[in-house]
């Protein structure tokens, strides 16, 4: 198949496209990369390719779906490699490690440029005595090494005995969730929640490393206290009967609301006057970012990136993890001034508009993507 354009044509290499942070970043960039000088393709190494696979073939991209056995999987080393030379391959974008080390061993040879994201870590971290030995070398024979946070950088740095000057740090960036007139209202009202409560919410995935156990006791407390406080948990997941059994046992399924997981959870996300994220850990936090595009005021805890997103005092707050009193604490300070919710909302919005937006996300890419790529000057 003869080379039909002269633009960049880059290979992102990735478990699969179920809906996660790591999806969101690809299917961004395939949006946000310019069609005239880019070309995207997707390769899925868990055999099948998942529900945002539709969004990126809409936006131009080519979504191909290969298979991936235990160990090291030389079949599918060939498979991506042929997908290198059937599409003309300039840069490879390996997302997350096992994807980043398929796209090492497929590319040897073919003079592709290697480009690898790490987008987040596992809780707790720890060291693997291959790594040693083994990520040196992957690093030397990758172009271009990112993290998206400072936190994450130190980890690779930490555990993943990647030299440090060679990680930079590109956020994650998303497209700003635009409010709807009279959702908020109407949303409560779908819910059963009165329309002056004041409601406390998160989205995020119902799994023991998002810690909601945390938030549900912080805000059984001020619930306890204050008769207008709800709660709304926007997710699904393995943790979701426990949590439940949770809210009982506090005494709040009155005034707790589990919606499941949601296709747009932004609807949602208007309807809260305080956003939580009470994460063990986090990379770059995609439901924080689209909190704050929201104006809607953030507390979360002081893990991974987090505190690189949420100036604590200025834009948000920020409390240490696990710490329920110091949650208890905030949020009843910040339920008794209204006026400080504005202004936290407000500059919370400002700070995402001139930090991380995906239009500012592309473009560090896209510098990134012809840096020394062959064929580029």
């Amino acid at each position: 198949m003869e080379r039909e354009d002269q633009g960049l044509h880059v290979l992102h290499v990735t478990f699969n496209l179920d809906f996660g942070g790591t999806e969101q970043v690809i299917a961004q960039l395939v949006r946000g990369l310019p069609r005239d000088r880019f070309r995207s393709v997707v390769a899925c190494i868990d055999g099948r390719a998942g529900p945002m696979a539709a969004g990126i073939r809409d936006s131009g991209g080519k979504v191909v779906e290969l298979g991936r056995r235990s160990g090291i999987d030389w079949a599918l080393v060939r498979s991506l490699r042929r997908v290198i030379r059937e599409e003309h391959i300039d840069v490879v974008h390996g997302h997350q490690y096992t994807p980043w080390f398929y796209a090492c061993l497929a590319s040897m040879g073919t003079g592709v440029r290697i480009v690898f994201t790490e987008h987040g870590r596992f809780y707790p971290d720890r060291y693997r005595w291959k790594a040693a030995w083994l990520n040196p070398i992957l690093a030397f024979r990758s172009q271009a090494i990112v993290a998206i946070s400072k936190a994450t950088r130190r980890a690779l740095s930490t555990y993943e005995f990647i030299p440090r000057s060679r990680i930079q740090v590109i956020y994650n960036g998303i497209e700003p969730l635009m409010p709807r007139p009279g959702q908020r209202e109407q949303g409560r009202g779908d819910l059963g929640i009165p329309e002056n409560a004041f409601v406390l919410g998160t989205v995020a995935r119902l799994d023991p490393v998002k810690n909601q156990g945390m938030l549900m006791t912080a805000a059984a407390r001020l619930m306890h206290r204050c008769p207008d406080v709800w709660l709304v948990l926007v997710g699904d997941g393995p943790e979701r009967v426990r949590l439940e059994q949770r809210a009982d046992q506090l005494g709040i399924a009155d005034r707790t609301v589990f919606t499941g997981f949601q296709p747009n959870p932004g609807d949602f996300m208007q309807l809260m006057d305080v956003f939580l994220l009470t994460s063990w850990t986090e990379g770059t936090s995609m439901t924080l970012l689209e909190a704050m595009s929201l104006g809607v005021p953030c507390v979360a805890t002081a893990v991974g990136g987090n505190p690189e997103i949420v100036m604590h005092g200025e834009t948000g707050h920020l409390v240490p993890c696990d710490d329920v009193e110091a949650l208890h604490q905030t949020l009843w300070s910040l339920r008794q001034s209204p006026g400080q919710l504005k202004v936290l909302g407000q500059q919370g919005a400002a700070r995402f508009r001139a930090e991380f937006t995906v239009d500012a996300m592309v473009a560090r890419y896209v510098r990134l993507y012809h840096h020394d790529t062959p064929g580029n000057s």
